[in-house]
């Protein structure tokens, strides 16, 4: 498409969402996870199993997460990405 974007990422963001693929961005720090009722009443030992995504502010800041978490690299390979 010759460099043409057909939207930008706020609304991809926004149609995830709408389509229900995915929460709307939340802060692993201050929001913690977004879970089920029971998944927080989970007593069984395991931890349940969340993805989450992280929203780069830029180039620079993927490069330094990328070098500091390896499952940041190998999950994206192992998907072909």
């Amino acid at each position: 498409m010759d460099g043409d974007v057909l939207m930008g990422f706020d609304e991809w963001a926004m149609y995830g969402y709408q389509q229900g693929f995915c929460t709307p961005p939340v802060c692993i720090n201050h929001d913690y996870l977004p879970t089920t009722a029971s998944e927080d009443e989970a007593d069984d030992g395991d931890e349940p199993c969340v993805f989450v995504v992280r929203l780069y502010d830029d180039l620079a800041t993927k490069k330094a997460v990328e070098a500091n978490h390896s499952p940041s690299v190998w999950r994206a390979t192992n998907l072909g990405w």
